[in-house]
């Protein structure tokens, strides 16, 4: 069946990973399968406590995070991909796989463009 443009949901589905943290958020919880909040702190640098509690906490409304908290003191909280949210993995692959050839053609656009300019 053929898509039609007035049916699109793409936009749905970038306003779930769409911020200026949630993909490596995501990418950090597809590599490591489980972190600490201080873990996924410390593993991006820039991020403020209150960003990224925001972030976690909205991926987690959409299904996509787990939020695992253990009765203990100092209470100790996990994230991790829910089965569900395993599902965005092969679009953030090629979303990344994307920006890298995308990036190549600007440099290499960019270049012709200059080398023209020299000539």
């Amino acid at each position: 069946m053929k898509k039609q443009a007035r049916d699109c949901q793409v936009d749905e589905a970038l306003e779930i990973i769409v911020g200026k943290w949630k993909p490596i958020i995501l990418l950090l919880l597809f590599e490591n399968k489980v972190m600490r909040f201080n873990e996924l702190k410390r593993a991006i640098p820039g991020i403020t406590q209150k960003m990224l509690t925001t972030q976690l906490r909205e991926l987690e409304e959409e299904d996509i995070v787990n939020r695992e908290v253990y009765a203990q003191v100092p209470p100790k909280v996990e994230y991790s991909i829910t089965a569900y949210g395993k599902s965005i993995e092969p679009v953030l692959e090629a979303m990344h796989e994307w920006s890298t050839l995308h990036l190549e053609h600007k440099k290499n656009k960019n270049t012709k463009y200059i080398t023209s300019l020299t000539r």
